[in-house]
């Protein structure tokens, strides 16, 4: 483990659900030591969030994003669990908490005065909405209130949000970044602000990118697509003979391929040589290319599209792109980056008397046990 570039980084994970156990559990990934502290009796809300639960009575939502933990049980309404906390603050090196504004000074346990204390410390907050927002941050209301369902979705149809929950996912990402760069910051002896706040909302709209600034620069507003995209064509879903693919041209050069690939005489237009021109003849351009590719399979189509250069790929199931790079059902896909999975999901409270025993230290006695 100590060649993880995050060794001996120590984490005190105070949050719950996905944006901050998942941002917690990146770090841990990357080799730091992270003690994740929930509730006694409930513990994290996401325990409960199943169906599916595994054979332990696990819900498949907490394994997601909560390996490379140690686990224990601490009740913020109890003044000696309290104490216990700050303790294991003082001795991190970065707290991530996701409470509402007031709800850890209510109970004694003020961010601000742990790093008074703590002059090397990072905390990181996540929330919702503004940091000093009292509305709770669902990844769903966020996808509502950011813009994304007004262009997620076919372009006759209702609103829709992302399949997973992006919005948490981007922020729990964002956090992880921001810590890092905290980290180095007061490292380098930079002065930086040492509590790190990250809200959903924010993320979200500045995940907007290219969207955001077509809407700011045309000062037309944006739409729904479907499958299609509003700066680049062809670049969308077309059927082969036996299942989807799709195609994602990004320049004049892979367009120039996929009309000899295709061998579409008319797609070899002067009209279409461009990618402007292209988009000033959407529609034209994808029903040539439709009507070619549904002539043969995917299985035909995909090997002379690769061979020429030209992004594309199959709609594959998740069970499909799972299958791909391996996977657990108790700690999902292994990180890419250089990490590695050494604890499964702690289950509530499992680690309490190791913890309390040995605090930071219980890394050490873990490693020694083998687990």
């Amino acid at each position: 483990m100590s060649h993880l570039p995050l060794f001996g980084l120590r984490i005190l994970d105070l949050s719950r659900v996905l944006a901050g156990p998942l941002a917690a559990m990146q770090l841990g990934d990357l080799g730091a030591n992270v003690i994740k502290v929930e509730r006694p009796g409930a513990g994290d809300e996401s325990r409960g969030w199943g169906p599916p639960w595994n054979a332990d009575g696990e819900s498949a939502y907490y394994l997601c994003c909560n390996r490379n933990k140690l686990g224990i049980a601490a009740d913020l309404g109890a003044p000696d669990d309290v104490a216990f906390l700050r303790e294991l603050a003082r001795g991190a090196d970065v707290v991530v908490d996701n409470f509402m504004p007031g709800a850890l000074v209510r109970r004694g346990f003020d961010p601000e005065a742990v790093l008074t204390e703590c002059p090397q410390l990072i905390w990181c907050t996540i929330s919702g909405f503004a940091s000093d927002s009292s509305r709770p941050g669902y990844d769903y209301v966020v996808q509502a209130e950011s813009g994304w369902m007004s262009v997620t979705g076919v372009p006759d149809g209702e609103p829709m949000k992302a399949g997973i929950a992006l919005a948490d996912i981007l922020a729990g990402k964002e956090a992880a970044v921001a810590i890092l760069a905290a980290l180095a910051g007061v490292r380098s002896g930079l002065q930086v602000d040492r509590h790190v706040r990250v809200a959903l909302f924010e993320t979200a709209v500045g995940s907007l990118i290219n969207v955001a600034q077509n809407a700011l620069v045309s000062g037309v507003p944006a739409r729904r697509w479907g499958n299609a995209h509003p700066n680049l064509v062809p670049y969308e879903r077309f059927d082969a003979s036996d299942r989807p693919i799709v195609i994602a041209v990004g320049n004049d050069a892979q367009f120039a391929a996929l009309a000899t690939v295709l061998g579409v005489e008319a797609l070899a237009s002067p009209a279409y040589a461009t990618n402007a021109g292209r988009v000033a003849h959407r529609d034209a351009v994808a029903s040539l290319v439709r009507a070619r590719i549904v002539e043969r399979t995917a299985a035909e189509w995909l090997p002379e599209l690769r061979r020429a250069g030209v992004p594309a790929g199959v709609v594959n199931s998740v069970e499909d792109a799972l299958a791909i790079v391996g996977a657990s059902a108790t700690t999902g896909v292994t990180p890419r980056a250089p990490g590695s999975v050494r604890l499964r999901p702690p289950r509530l409270g499992e680690h309490g008397d190791l913890v309390r025993t040995h605090r930071w230290d219980a890394f050490a006695h873990v490693a020694m046990l083998g687990a």
